[in-house]
């Protein structure tokens, strides 16, 4: 089995080298280091090792890991020894503050629909295990509202990893739908938004998707032919050139109920109360999907008044929904 390449070799490297010097009962001569370490066993010479050693010893010193020197004894009393003890490598007990674990809370609300949901939960859990109690009181009237995946958004990751040709549906802005038959190159997230670049087959040429826009499933194509990400790609830079020069944000009425959309509230140009259980709040927007997006997680308690193109986004989006739990609109 041939070695990893660049930076998952050094990896490796310094990972087994940590682990040697970790659980060893007693310092080790690099001689022996050379030995145990599969990296080092495949040096060219004397010399490719002790400037591989040097340089990895450096790194993990950088990194904060408290490798040291001991002097040995018995046949290799000319050679100092390297271990790290497991007192000093070990982290600390953690204890935190009320307005930290109050922030801990927070983040596992806002992790809460997200990919990231289970982690979130087992680390509360394990909070609480260790006697450890959030204030539940100090979060009222925050609203966390963080969603990194589109239901997208695990497949266009997958694809990306292992550079594979898929195909999907995607909204334009004005509301059309088409197939694209897509070579995926990498993800980015940019204000608050993720989207995928790629090579667009149909178009022949490079492209930006937001994955909100992506409608129904990722179908990959296993029998498609390999391809190159083009050296130097930055999915960041691909994003920020593509939503550029964009339209001015328009505006947007939404009927919001008492007590609740605390995130819309705070942002909102005006706020007028209908009644006692209802208000109006006008709110600007940049993509009329994104804003259905959030209307729709908001539930019963936002409802979408104007512009027309907005409550047709949110209809369409409740309609998925019904559609999905096999009810009918």
């Amino acid at each position: 089995m041939s070695a990893a390449p660049g930076p998952t070799a050094k990896t490796e490297r310094l990972l087994n080298l940590v682990l040697c010097l970790l659980y060893t009962r007693r310092p080790l001569p690099k001689s022996r280091l050379r030995d145990m370490v599969p990296q080092y066993a495949s040096a060219a010479s004397d010399e490719a090792f002790d400037r591989m050693f040097e340089r990895d010893k450096d790194e993990l010193r950088e990194l904060g890991i408290p490798l040291v020197t001991e002097e040995l004894s018995g046949i290799w009393d000319d050679e100092p020894g390297y271990r790290i003890h497991e007192r000093d490598y070990a982290l600390p007990d953690l204890t935190f503050e009320p307005d930290e674990l109050a922030v801990l809370g927070l983040a596992a609300r806002t992790w809460a629909q997200a990919s990231l949901a289970g982690p979130a939960a087992e680390a509360i859990r394990k909070l609480k295990a260790a006697g450890i109690e959030r204030d539940e009181d100090s979060l009222v009237g925050i609203e966390p509202r963080l969603r990194t995946t589109e239901p997208s958004f695990d497949a266009i990751r997958r694809a990306v990893i292992a550079q594979q040709t898929v195909t999907f549906d995607y909204r334009r802005p004005d509301g059309e739908v088409a197939s694209r038959r897509v070579q995926p190159w990498g993800m980015a997230s940019w204000h608050g938004r993720w989207y995928l670049t790629g090579h667009d087959e149909g178009r022949g040429a490079e492209r930006v998707f937001r994955l909100s826009r992506i409608v129904g499933e990722v179908v990959p194509d296993p029998k498609a032919p390999a391809y190159a990400v083009p050296p130097g790609h930055d999915a960041t830079a691909s994003v920020r050139r593509s939503t550029s020069g964009r339209p001015q944000p328009e505006p947007a009425v939404l009927r919001v109920r008492a007590g609740q959309g605390h995130t819309l509230r705070r942002r909102a140009q005006s706020v007028e109360e209908v009644d006692e259980y209802w208000s109006r709040v006008s709110v600007e927007y940049g993509d009329v999907e994104s804003l259905a997006d959030e209307v729709v997680g908001h539930g019963a308690d936002v409802v979408a008044e104007r512009p027309v193109e907005l409550v047709l986004a949110v209809v369409r989006r409740l309609d998925g929904a019904l559609t999905a739990h096999g009810a009918t609109s």
